[in-house]
């Protein structure tokens, strides 16, 4: 029975940081993109080829009919590959995205246990300090503001 720690994978440095792993999905992304660039060329050139050949007795629609199943096949691939592509993007986002909510959940984790302290011990509320009673007016913008460009006078209610 084998006791040693078990080696380190060669992504698991990757995976474990949410930049990395988009990196790593940003050049797999652009890999796999060059290969769909080559794999268009290649469908174009399929497809002139064999819409071109023509033998000895076909009708002028023969050769296209004879086309379609590889001209099909050929773009299953490139319709995979752009699936792929964009799921590579897809999951570098929910990767940042989980790092997110692993740092948002214990902040607020936090929050809702401060929550439940203030709920089972309330502080008592303090009266309000009295008001100024000087010659200062509060800007008290409810009911008493005027209501109109009318009711700007002196007065205090509308």
């Amino acid at each position: 029975m084998n006791t040693e720690a078990p080696e380190p994978g060669p992504l698991r440095d990757v995976a474990q940081n949410p930049e990395a792993t988009a990196r790593y999905l940003a050049d797999v992304q652009r890999v796999l993109l060059d290969i769909g660039q080559n794999l268009e060329t290649l469908a174009r050139e399929t497809r002139v080829h064999l819409r071109t050949t023509h033998v000895e007795g076909d009708r002028f629609y023969h050769a296209r009919l004879r086309a379609l199943p590889v001209e099909r096949a050929l773009k299953d691939v490139l319709g995979s590959l752009n699936s792929l592509t964009a799921g590579l993007e897809k999951s570098a986002y929910k990767r940042h995205a989980h790092d997110e909510v692993v740092v948002n959940t214990a902040r607020d984790r936090k929050e809702k246990e401060l929550e439940k302290q203030r709920k089972k011990n309330p502080q008592p509320l303090q009266a309000a300090p009295n008001p100024p009673q000087g010659g200062a007016q509060s800007q008290n913008y409810g009911y008493g503001a005027p209501a109109s460009i009318y009711d700007l006078g002196n007065r205090e209610s509308a």
